[in-house]
């Protein structure tokens, strides 16, 4: 099995089996970026579409999902999200 040198942890890793977005991004993530460093961005994207209540269909979405997922996996810092108020706030 293979083993990368990850860009995000600087650990050695298993890569993903195949790019998860048909661009380049996507096999820039497939080449350098291990398991464990995916599923932790799968969790954090899942907190930012429920933060922002975005809708993945819509293009102005799927763009600020890249930039974020550039920024988490490669650095430049991703967008911080305010969790103080989690399992505070009630719907009417």
């Amino acid at each position: 099995m293979a083993v990368i040198q990850c860009a995000r942890c600087k650990n050695e890793g298993t890569p993903l089996p195949y790019a998860p977005f048909r661009n380049d991004l996507g096999e820039r993530i497939r080449a350098e970026i291990c398991q464990g460093c995916w599923a932790e961005w799968l969790r954090y994207q899942t907190m930012l579409i429920n933060h922002h209540g975005l809708n993945v269909r819509d293009p102005e979405a799927k763009r600020f999902l890249m930039e974020q997922t550039e920024s988490f996996l490669f650095g430049g810092g991703a967008e911080q999200v305010d969790t103080s108020k989690q399992g505070t706030i009630t719907w009417q």
